[in-house]
This record gives structure tokens, C-alpha cells and sequence, in this order.
């Protein structure tokens, strides 16, 4: 048990370094070493800088190695008391006593075991669902490059229609279907509707005319919504801050690999199995990619896990530190009930921040519709159909390096706004050197720029999203559904965007080569994101300028600062507890 292994008692020198190394604060305020950062259990900057600071004070004053101990203590009995109003049993409650005067070394060794095992059971799945999703979603792009539009008749603006009539539907159902997540199984949420979407995609292949494409479209959209909120609301239950970016990274992945893989399954197909038992190529690749949708949703609703509390596969001990550590991060833990469906939704709507981040994923979104057009854009180089598909493997092979490298440096460092900024310069130079150049080389090494900015910067987005609301649990999920909700109305006008100005689509096959209106209505967007993320982040350093203030009025007026209930604004968040920047 952990307090096998507590070496400093409390009051001591040495055990208040020793907490103040686990709370990872070195101010009564907590949870921070600078204006802006929080540093979680293990952290070694913070353990390091901490203790260094901790015990500097201790040397230089008595009197100050009192007034640290009292506010340790409040501060660890405000976490207590955070689980005690959440419902937590007095078991559990018990053990997290146990967790928060365990040693540095304890803590280190337990986090790695536990996230050892929520890493297997949980991203593996996650990554192969988000692939399949995005490959039947964005397969349409790849079917084009074969004899798609000859055989349904498209003409003209049609395949802009095919492309954005599945958001209608995606954003129809975002909400209600994530707001459902939080009063079922997530387990068997996200693979009955994986099921549904895969049934779907592969009904695409017995399409006879493109009516019939847009309604089968329109119904995949509808069906995929759920997937991508609710896979980020399911890890933000797992994960703590600091550790959610690179998560998401190697979730978004999947982005990535569908797209190289992609590219080689849509090579594959179309250059082999084209007329194969009478059957079009863009048949076959619907086929193919749906079946094994179907097989993947099957075996996810016994894979997946649901919430640290439920979770068979972890002892009882690692079950209460998983919620320990929730509670440690966010100064609440995660509890279905601990608001109703319509609290949790006027949660999210009273909260301004809300509109400022869904504006921020909009934004985001709209700058990566290129995607969508990606082979298209390519085709514009020279090569043939197959080529131009296997041209794409590398670009997003790099794109999902890139996306690693980031995200992780993200959550280290503990910054969003800078990560963000300093990416989508880079696609807006992407952007402008694509329209600026018919070079082959030139145009082919700004291609790789457009994912390599905007792709990344749009996970840190999200990470950054899912951390700055961080409980009640509905509120969260009601936040996620409405950013991702209204985020995606940008893949309906994205692709018609150019239509707005001179009555043609963005990225038309007419416009080529050079793609002028679209490429430069895509690098304006990005210093949008750009600009909004600098926004967010002075926002959020007033509400930490907020905080602080509030737990130094309390602590010189003779009251600990009150544990979070229900996380109603600013105000309420747990005592320690500051928006990462």
C-alpha cells in the first residue's frame, strides 16, 4: 500500500517538500510554478523546481514552513472533501488519503503501471476507429480519382454537394448523441454507431445515381457523429492535462494513417480491382473499406473500456487512484450524475469561453478543408491517378511525425497558444507558396507545408478545449458536442467557399493549377486561427490572474479555499487548479 512508502512526516522539512513535490506546487496557491502552468504528480520540472523552492523557504524562515504546512494540509483536505461531495464511498475516499502522502517514488511507479494498461486498452482502439472513420468519410476523394462521376452522371458543383451534405447530417446529430454518451456505455455507444456508419459506407458501392450518393452520404454523416467528440470526452475521462495532448496526437493519428493508407488502398483498388467481376473500381474501395468497418465496431464494444470506476481490468487500488488522480488534476472527478443533461448543457452555454474556443475549432477546421481535395490538388503536378495517390503516403506519413514531435513538447512545456501560433504560420506559408509557384518541386514541398501547420495545431485545439472545461462531466461533453458541432459547419461552405466570391467552388477542377482564390482564402483563415489563439490564451491568463486573487483573499481572511461543485465558472474551480496557456 502506499503508505508503505512515506518517508517525511507532516510538519517536518522533509515532508513538507515531500508533499508539495506531490501536490506539484510550491506556492499555498498551488498547482503551478509560474503564472499559467501546472505541473501534475511526477512531473520532473516541477518535482525539481519545487522542492528546490520549498526547501529554500524552509531554511530562510520558520514562521514560513508553518504557514506552508497549514496550507498544504487545507489543500489536500479540499481534494478529500472535492470526492466526498462527488459521491466518492469512504473506501475509496480513504485510499485517496493514503495516495496524496504517498512518496515521490510510489507515485511515479503507480502512475506508469496505470497508464501502462489505459494506454493498451484504450488508444490502440481508438486510433484503428478514427482511421476507418475518416477513410469512409473521405473515400469519396479517392473514388473520384476512378470512374466515379462518369457512372453517377456528376457534373459541374456535384462533388462539392457529395463532400459537404455528410456534415449536415454529422452536425444534426452531434449533440444529441454525445449528450447520450454521458448516461451510456461509452463502449457500446461509439461501436453501435461504428456499426451503423460502416453498414452505410458500404451501401455507397450499390449507388446507382448521385441521389442516391447524397442520401447515402447525408446518413454516413449522421451516423459518424458521434465518434470523434465522444472518443476525445472518453480519453479527457482517463487522462489528466498534461497528458492529454500527446494523447491526442497519437489518437489523431489515425487522421494521418487514413490518409496514407488511403492513398495506397485507393491505388490498389482502383488500379487492380477496376472491372473485377463486373464491379467499378470506386465499388469495390466502398466494399472493401466498409466490410472492415463492420468487423472493427464488433470487437471495439468488447475492447473499449467506459469510466475508471467500471473498469474490470484494473484493481480496486488502481480504479480509486485513477479517479485520485482526475480529482488531483482538475479538483473534481468525473460523475455521470453530478449534473442533468439540461444543467450540463446551460453549463456550456452560461460559459463565455465556450463561443471563444468553438470560433477558435471552427476556424481550425475550415483551414484543413484542402483535405478534401488533396488528390485533386496533387493530380495538378502531372502525375496519373495511381501516382498522385501514392504521392499523398508521404505527406501524411510526415504530417503524423510532426504531430507527435508537437503535441508532446506541448504537454511538457504545458502551452497551447504559442504551439498553435508557431504551426499555422506554417500552413499559411504552405498556402501562399502553392499559389505562387508552378514550379513541380516548389508546389510539391508546399504541399507537405498545408497538413504539416494546420493538422497539429487542430489536436493542440482540442486538448486545449477538453482541459479548460474540465468538470462537471456533462458540461464537458456538452462543450465538446457544441465545438465540434459548430466547428464542422466549416466543412459544408468550405468546399463553396470561392463560390461566395465568384460563383465556383473552392478547389474546382477548373481552377487548376494554381487554385488561386481557395489557397488564399485558406492562408486568411489560418491567421485567423492564429489570432484567436492569442485571444484564448490572454483570456484564460485573466482567469488564472482571477484565481490567484481569490485563494490570497481567502487564505489572509482565514478561509481555505472551497473545493469545486460542479465547476459552475471560474470562481468554483478547485483550489490549486489554473488554465493551461
Amino acid at each position: 500500500m502506499p503508505d508503505s512508502n512515506i518517508t517525511g512526516d507532516v510538519g517536518s522539512p522533509r515532508g513538507v517538500a515531500l508533499e508539495n513535490s506531490l501536490n506539484g506546487s510550491s506556492s499555498p496557491a498551488g498547482g503551478r510554478n509560474r503564472p499559467g502552468e501546472f505541473f501534475p504528480i511526477g512531473h520532473p520540472r516541477g518535482r525539481l523546481e519545487q522542492d528546490m523552492d520549498d526547501t529554500k523557504t524552509i531554511e530562510e524562515s520558520p514562521e514560513a514552513l508553518k504557514v506552508v504546512n497549514e496550507e498544504e494540509v487545507e489543500q489536500r483536505e479540499a481534494i478529500i472533501e472535492a470526492a466526498r461531495k462527488r459521491g466518492i464511498d469512504e473506501d475509496q475516499i480513504a485510499l485517496f488519503r493514503q495516495f496524496t502522502a504517498a512518496s515521490s517514488e510510489w507515485h511515479d511507479g503507480m502512475a506508469k503501471k496505470l497508464m501502462r494498461k489505459v494506454d493498451y486498452h484504450l488508444l490502440p482502439m481508438l486510433i484503428l476507429m478514427y482511421m476507418l472513420n475518416f477513410l469512409d468519410r473521405n473515400n469519396l476523394a479517392q473514388a473520384r480519382l476512378g470512374t466515379l462521376e462518369e457512372d453517377l452522371g456528376m457534373t459541374g458543383t456535384d462533388f462539392n454537394l457529395a463532400t459537404s451534405i455528410l456534415f449536415v447530417g454529422y452536425i444534426l446529430m452531434q449533440l444529441p448523441s454525445n449528450l447520450l454518451l454521458t448516461r451510456v456505455k461509452p463502449s457500446t455507444h461509439l461501436g453501435v454507431c461504428m456499426a451503423i456508419w460502416g453498414v452505410i459506407s458500404t451501401a455507397q458501392a450499390a449507388t446507382r445515381t448521385f441521389p442516391a450518393l447524397v442520401v447515402c452520404r447525408f446518413f454516413l454523416g449522421f451516423a459518424e457523429a458521434p465518434y470523434f467528440p465522444g472518443a476525445i470526452f472518453l480519453m479527457s475521462s482517463w487522462y489528466t492535462r498534461s497528458e492529454l495532448a500527446l494523447r491526442i496526437a497519437w489518437f489523431y493519428s489515425g487522421h494521418s494513417v487514413a490518409n496514407a493508407f488511403g492513398g495506397l488502398l485507393g491505388a490498389g483498388v482502383l488500379g487492380n480491382l477496376s472491372g473485377a467481376h463486373g464491379i467499378a473500381g470506386w465499388r469495390w474501395l466502398f466494399i472493401i473499406e466498409g466490410s472492415i468497418t463492420v468487423f472493427s465496431a464488433v470487437c471495439s464494444i468488447f475492447i473499449l473500456p467506459n469510466y475508471p470506476a467500471t473498469t474490470p481490468w484494473l484493481t480496486a487500488e488502481e480504479r480509486a487512484y485513477a479517479r485520485w488522480r482526475l480529482v488531483r488534476d482538475a479538483g473534481e472527478a468525473d460523475e455521470a450524475a453530478a449534473a442533468s443533461v439540461r444543467e450540463g448543457v446551460l453549463l456550456a452555454l452560461r460559459d463565455p469561453r465556450l463561443y471563444l474556443f468553438t470560433l477558435l475549432q471552427h476556424a481550425s477546421l475550415l483551414s484543413q478543408t484542402f483535405q478534401y481535395f488533396f488528390p485533386t490538388i496533387l493530380q495538378t503536378l502531372g502525375y496519373g491517378s495511381v501516382a498522385t495517390l501514392l504521392l499523398t503516403v508521404p505527406v501524411w506519413a510526415l504530417t503524423f511525425l510532426a504531430s507527435l514531435a508537437v503535441t508532446y513538447t506541448s504537454g511538457r512545456f504545458a502551452d497551447r497558444s504559442v504551439h498553435i501560433v508557431c504551426l499555422i504560420m506554417i500552413s499559411v506559408a504552405g498556402n501562399v507558396i502553392v499559389v505562387a509557384s508552378l514550379n513541380t518541386a516548389v508546389r510539391f514541398f508546399a504541399l507537405f507545408l498545408l497538413p504539416l501547420g494546420a493538422v497539429p495545431a487542430y489536436q493542440i485545439i482540442l486538448a486545449w478545449i477538453a482541459g479548460s472545461f474540465p468538470r462537471p462531466l456533462v458540461k464537458r461533453s456538452a462543450c465538446i458536442s457544441i465545438g465540434n458541432m459548430v466547428g464542422n459547419t466549416a466543412n459544408i461552405y468550405g468546399t463553396y467557399i470561392r463560390l461566395l466570391i465568384v460563383e465556383l467552388p473552392r478547389y474546382p477542377s477548373s481552377e487548376g493549377p494554381r487554385y488561386l482564390a481557395g489557397g488564399a482564402a485558406t492562408a486568411a483563415d489560418c491567421l485567423l486561427v492564429a489570432a484567436l489563439a492569442v485571444v484564448a490564451r490572454l483570456v484564460l491568463q485573466r482567469q488564472n490572474k482571477k484565481l490567484a486573487a481569490r485563494e490570497t483573499f481567502e487564505s489572509s481572511d482565514g478561509h481555505s479555499p472551497e473545493p469545486s461543485v460542479g465547476g459552475r465558472d471560474a470562481s468554483a474551480a478547485a483550489a490549486g487548479f489554473r488554465y493551461i496557456l
